[in-house]
């Protein structure tokens, strides 16, 4: 029997080194691999490459790795709710790549795939653009993006069995399913691990063969980037 399950947080981090790529899910604050972002912050490993879509917030998620300096470069899509982050970014400190969202997740999925690169026409005309190779297809233009090459792929799951194979919940089933597999190891975190056999076949979203370690977290907070609710 296949058995995919580490004991914690340290275990599956296990590796993990200054100056590698790292993959992170999760949409803001919604399905971020809570443990192991803290666990990476304890590490004190620094000059990472980070791909994720958000940057957190300044004291939660990816948030946490960027006031300890431990991140050298930011692979993201939407980053406005993080004052730290802008002010890394336009002094200097950090350097950043920002990448249309469709793009973003396709140059996981690819990477999940082993596609090496496909062709988008977003960001044509655009920085996005420069230095890129360009081609028409049925008279568009098309930028030719790269699939992602990273050393872990970190997400977080709703439900996970010990032969890897995941359940997301909500809106957590954006980027962490396309991230799972994309790296040379892939780490999940789940709320509630049980054993292989367990889960329906036909609600598993990604199956265990893209998913190297897999533990169970603890005290996830969830927090709410902006909480709005309307007057009584």
């Amino acid at each position: 029997m296949i058995n995919k399950k580490v004991d914690n947080v340290q275990v599956a981090l296990e590796g993990v080194e200054n100056g590698m790529t790292i993959m992170l899910g999760g949409f803001g604050l919604c399905g971020i691999p809570e443990n192991s972002i803290a666990e990476l912050v304890k590490k004190e490993t620094t000059g990472l490459t980070c791909i994720s879509n958000n940057a957190g917030v300044d004291d939660f998620g990816l948030g946490l790795l960027l006031h300890k300096r431990q991140i050298k470069k930011m692979i993201s899509s939407y980053v406005g709710e993080n004052a730290e982050f802008e002010r890394q970014m336009l002094s200097g400190e950090l350097d950043v790549e920002l990448i249309p969202q469709g793009t973003l997740a396709e140059r996981c999925r690819a990477a999940q795939a082993g596609i090496p690169a496909f062709f988008t026409p977003a960001g044509y005309g655009t920085e996005v653009a420069v230095g890129k190779e360009v081609r028409e297809f049925d008279g568009k233009m098309h930028v030719m993006e790269l699939a992602f090459k990273a050393d872990f792929a970190i997400v977080k799951a709703w439900k996970g069995d010990t032969a890897g194979n995941l359940i997301f919940k909500g809106t957590a089933r954006n980027f962490n399913p396309c991230m799972s597999g994309a790296a040379n190891i892939t780490v999940a975190e789940v709320e509630e691990l049980v054993e292989a056999g367990t889960l329906d076949p036909n609600q598993i979203h990604i199956p265990g063969i893209f998913v190297q370690r897999i533990f169970q977290g603890s005290k996830y907070e969830k927090r709410i980037e902006q909480r709005t609710v309307r007057i009584r």
